[in-house]
């Protein structure tokens, strides 16, 4: 098997609970290909619940990660998160590529002062200023730790990229990159491993790629199928692309609809609400022209014929079956219409619903 898990909007729409879905499969594996330390995406499984960071959504099932080269790596938090882990019972097995640029805190102390990521948007973790570091040729990659004093000449080089030398203390980075060096939970590789069912999972929703979504408001990443399909062979894969039953978006970048008065349900388990430096965390009705102009720019999404659309959240919009079409409001009668309708629009043949991002139950409509 090998799947891609993307979500349709702008983030938030129930990635990691699909992903988990899809590892009930033999011998999986979950390949993070987009973004780094900044999702958080949240599954419940058998009790245990877990927000997935630096590890694919996966783990509570059994699945082992793949970090691959597009993602940036943050040592601290990947070691705080596997101790986390571990304190569940949980015993996870992660391959890191080792092109996989590192996330210092040099760089999460720029990203959280820089005026522009601030006004933009940010999850204020690093990863898009460790992006645009690694294109300014000041590079650090997870493969360097293998070679101690290039690592700290490169480390010294990036305190003069920023101009904070010896500003911030490291003590705390270096002896996470040591737990990682030698750690048996983690392998460093040159290439994904072979022999496993893979599933890609999506770091944030394609409404926030840099090739599609509304800039400067965008994530540094490509979140679609630019990092997934290399070669134009589509048969193989099966597209799981996600929505919640409404739209949603954090800060102050642009979204539809959002004058319009609903009744959509808040979530008291919501992972990711209002944040420091992301901002707000908005609700309103789902949007369709939204959703298929995002799936008409990616450029792959078209050509693939096994497609899943998966709507999560369906209890939070209790009595508000309504979205938008063409800048009008459409209304249904009931949740088979809403959920009917929408994947006529969207153009699928099939359907799978989640009732909510805090159930690991996921239903298969049609």
């Amino acid at each position: 098997m090998k799947a891609a898990v993307i979500g349709l909007g702008f983030g938030d729409e129930g990635k990691g609970l699909v992903t988990n879905y899809l590892c009930s499969n033999t011998n999986p594996l979950v390949i993070r290909y987009s973004g780094g330390q900044q999702a958080g995406h949240t599954v419940v499984k058998d009790g245990v619940r877990h927000i997935f960071s630096n590890f694919g959504s996966g783990t509570l099932s059994g699945a082992a990660t793949y970090w691959s080269k597009f993602c940036t790596v943050d040592p601290i938090g990947l070691v705080n998160e596997l101790q986390s882990l571990l304190d569940k019972g949980v015993h996870p097995l992660l391959f890191i590529d080792k092109a996989c640029p590192i996330t210092t805190p040099l760089d999460v102390k720029h990203n959280q002062t820089l005026i522009r990521d601030i006004k933009n948007g940010t999850c204020g973790v690093g990863v898009g200023v460790t992006m645009e570091r690694e294109a300014n040729h000041y590079s650090l990659l997870i493969g360097d730790i293998a070679h101690y004093n290039v690592f700290m000449m490169k480390i010294k080089q990036i305190e003069k990229y920023y101009k904070i030398h010896g500003k911030i203390d490291l003590m705390r980075f270096l002896d996470c990159i040591l737990k990682i060096k030698f750690n048996p939970h983690i392998k460093f590789v040159d290439k994904s491993p072979n022999s496993f069912n893979t599933i890609y999972e999506g770091s944030q929703g394609l409404l926030l790629d840099p090739d599609i979504g509304f800039f400067p408001h965008v994530t540094r990443s490509n979140v679609g199928t630019k990092n997934i399909i290399t070669k134009k062979n589509y048969s193989h894969l099966d597209l799981y692309l996600v929505t919640r039953a409404y739209q949603t978006r954090h800060g102050i970048g642009p979204m539809t609809n959002i004058n319009i008065p609903h009744n959509i349900l808040a979530d008291e388990n919501e992972t990711n609400t209002d944040h420091k430096y992301q901002g707000a965390f908005r609700r309103t009705l789902l949007d369709m022209d939204l959703l298929l102009y995002g799936m008409e720019k990616d450029p792959h999404i078209k050509y693939i014929k096994k497609r899943t659309l998966v709507i999560t959240c369906l209890d939070h919009i209790v009595n508000e079956y309504r979205y938008t079409h063409k800048g009008q409001i459409v209304f249904c009668n009931n949740e088979l219409e809403f959920v009917d309708q929408i994947r006529s629009l969207l153009g699928f043949d099939s359907v799978l619903v989640s009732r909510s991002p805090e159930s690991s139950k996921i239903e298969r409509w049609i």
